[in-house]
């Protein structure tokens, strides 16, 4: 075993761990952490490095409205969901798009300017192309957890309490 999985984990933790830190903490060498990273991102494994970001508490994302549209489609012959989900990615306000089993195919998280700027989105771009059968639009009101990050504080409850 190449201790991988283990860089993953920290990686994933906090990707911000210095060589050395990663080397310390799986009692690997510099030069092994260094190989095994490098052969992760080679492989297609670790995609990139993002910080993440409170949007309530970022100035130009608080501006930002975000939806989630639920889409059922027709899958294409011979390309099934695959065709339509490369053309629904490529717009630059989809920032998330899966394949989903149950009552709809396709969920995409997408971001706009405002209200008015998703619906124009909706209706006329996603809605248009072929294969589209239905949508249904859920606007996001406030995040608490996203990806196992938590976007709210823990309040201290600074209540006295009664005493019989």
């Amino acid at each position: 075993m190449d201790g991988s999985e283990e860089i993953l984990d920290l990686l994933r933790e906090n990707a911000r761990l210095s060589i050395s830190d990663i080397a310390a903490m799986t009692k690997k060498s510099e030069e092994q952490v260094k190989a095994i990273i490098k052969s992760l991102e080679d492989d297609g494994v670790i995609l990139g490095y993002k910080a993440v970001v409170n949007p309530e508490k970022e100035k130009s994302a608080k501006e930002k409205v975000r939806a989630e549209i639920e889409i059922q489609c027709q899958p294409e012959r011979e390309h099934g969901f695959d065709g339509l989900a490369d053309r629904i990615y490529r717009f630059p306000q989809v920032k998330s798009l899966y394949l989903m089993s149950g009552g709809y195919d396709l969920k995409v998280v997408i971001e706009g300017d405002s209200l008015q700027d998703v619906a124009f989105f909706v209706a006329r771009k996603l809605s248009t192309l072929e294969g589209v059968r239905s949508t249904k639009t859920h606007f996001f009101l406030k995040t608490y957890k996203e990806n196992d990050v938590l976007y709210v504080e823990d309040e201290i409850d600074r209540r006295e309490g009664v005493m019989a």
